[in-house]
């Protein structure tokens, strides 16, 4: 893997899609912001670092339990614009999760939702974590469990494997996307990092999707490696794939939308 090429990807994406990740995907991944700070203490009078801040809710959320200081960081220069004009009380920087612009033990608690499958180098950025976390403090993390139980954006994966989509050009190799979807390989990422105590825990809601267009759309407009790979294919591709996602969905159909299981893994560490 070329990860300087896997990291331009990553910011480029991330900016192309700041505005729909917003609208549509951040209240899909808000299931697991109570969860991963509860995890992480991140409590009133702490001091919180938000790794992949994204649009800002979960520094936000932190902002909110009376920590006495948040810091938000992200790749893509467009979320933090982003994020910062949402969140005017939280403090918002663009940074690279591999190399945080942080003094050692600078925070007592460090957070990152849905951040670790989009680092080009995980363990870089756990070990950074690691670095800038106080003695006695604790980090958390969360990651989506596989496609199966979790439908948002696990039918977009579905739906281009179905298809028999090829990888498009231009889009460059990147981690595994479903390795962290296991518990044991999320756990291992921390322990390997030197944190201690390391637990991690399941949490499953469902969020509401009001059509299968809004379903579609919004998957195009906020999921970065998913769309890359539909959009990056010829127009009658990208007909097969949207075929297969229509059925994909269908089963998730109510009166008035459809109910669309999530589910992830939430692990967290304390350093010694």
């Amino acid at each position: 893997m070329d990860t300087e090429a896997f990291r331009d990807f990553e910011r480029a994406a991330h900016d192309r899609v700041a505005g729909g990740y917003h609208d549509f995907f951040e209240p899909v991944t808000a299931g697991a912001v109570a969860t991963l700070l509860d995890a992480a203490g991140a409590r009133a009078g702490c001091r919180v670092l938000d790794v992949a801040t994204g649009p800002g809710a979960v520094a936000a959320a932190a902002a909110a339990r009376g920590a006495s200081r948040v810091v938000g960081i992200d790749l893509s220069p467009r979320m933090v614009a982003l994020a910062a004009s949402l969140h005017s009380g939280v403090e918002f920087r663009e940074a690279d999760a591999e190399a945080l612009p942080f003094d050692a033990g600078a925070f007592e608690s460090v957070v990152s939702n849905f951040g670790v499958g989009h680092f080009p180098r995980p363990e870089r950025a756990l070990a950074e974590i690691t670095r800038v976390l106080a003695r006695g403090g604790m980090a958390a993390v969360s990651w989506w469990e596989l496609p199966a139980r979790n439908r948002v954006n696990g039918v977009f994966f579905d739906a281009v494997s179905r298809a028999g989509a090829p990888p498009p050009p231009g889009l460059p190799a990147g981690p595994a996307v479903f390795r962290f979807s296991e518990e044991a390989e999320l756990t291992a990422l921390l322990r390997d990092a030197g944190l201690e105590d390391v637990a991690a825990r399941g949490v499953t809601w469902v969020h509401v999707v009001p059509s299968a267009e809004a379903w579609w759309q919004g998957g195009l407009g906020s999921l970065a490696r998913a769309s890359a790979s539909i959009l990056g294919q010829a127009p009658a591709m990208q007909r097969q794939i949207r075929a297969a996602f229509d059925l994909l969905v269908a089963p998730y159909a109510v009166e008035g939308g459809f109910r669309v299981p999530s589910a992830a893994w939430i692990a967290s560490g304390r350093k010694a």
